[in-house]
């Protein structure tokens, strides 16, 4: 796992639908240097033509480009690129993610949002092999890296392992330690990654605007006897955070593949 800086996500869409496509035309000829820091953008006018859209269109993509400091109108002089602000991020190796995540408790700061027991949901129980009517302990966190926050994780944990440490202990340490402490010894996860769109909530708290895109991680942690000891729902925003993978072309003809490569260096150091 590893710190660095990549540009910033969005974080104000325009209203209207013609006017969100043009701000992400024009976001992305931002972020990827086909229009660079210090140069002028295409004329209004041309822009109207380029993109196909009217004029009253084009100048909400450029509010909201200009409210995030993206662009700079000069007058007389035309709109000019800015160098988007720079933001940390984290890296995670796909193949040694789970203790990574250890690490990442370690290198970043939790703030807990909710904290509660009760059912869990349908989907949350039959992932974890539980009763519907079973209680669980529900903890809703935000993960910051130097202060920003760029993850939103919601934990199911049973509440007979949930009850062995306390909500100022799950704000303060990594969860992962807190269920080895409770004496629950892991051994399988499985884990999905998908891609979802921010709800109002989850979009407050992670600074973007209603609808921005979002990486997803569902995972289902299990101890040596198959029963369900976490269920966590990740949201991460993509621009903050991504997953890696390495990869090694293997075997001979017709049965040559790519196989992922374990990175044991990431994997030691992550212990």
């Amino acid at each position: 796992m590893r710190a660095k800086l990549v540009d910033p996500s969005v974080s104000g869409l325009p209203e209207g639908g013609k006017a969100r496509r043009v701000y992400l035309q024009l976001l992305d000829g931002i972020t990827r240097g086909i229009y660079p820091d210090g140069t002028a953008l295409p004329a209004e006018q041309k822009l109207c033509v380029e993109l196909n859209v009217s004029r009253v269109t084009l100048r909400r993509a450029l509010d909201a480009l200009d409210g995030e400091g993206l662009i700079e109108r000069r007058a007389g002089a035309g709109t000019w690129v800015r160098a988007p602000k720079l933001k940390p991020s984290m890296a995670a190796d796909f193949t040694t993610l789970m203790p990574q995540v250890v690490q990442m408790g370690h290198e970043t700061t939790a703030r807990l949002l909710s904290f509660s027991y009760g059912a869990p949901p349908a989907t949350v129980a039959e992932a974890m092999k539980m009763s519907p009517t079973a209680h669980v302990q529900t903890a809703v966190r935000l993960r910051l890296i130097e202060g920003q926050p760029f993850s939103h994780l919601t934990t199911y944990v049973p509440e007979h392992i949930a009850q062995n440490y306390s909500e100022s202990e799950l704000a303060t340490s990594p969860l992962f330690r807190l269920l080895e402490r409770s004496g629950v010894e892991v051994e399988t996860a499985d884990q999905s990654v998908s891609a979802t769109l921010a709800s109002p909530d989850v979009a407050g708290h992670l600074g973007l605007s209603i609808g921005a895109p979002l990486l997803t991680l569902n995972r289902v942690v299990r101890d040596a006897q198959g029963h369900g000891v976490e269920y966590l729902a990740a949201l991460y925003r993509p621009d903050m955070f991504k997953l890696e993978m390495s990869l090694s072309r293997v075997g001979a003809g017709d049965a040559r593949h790519w196989e992922p490569v374990v990175n044991p260096t990431r994997a030691e150091t992550a212990k």
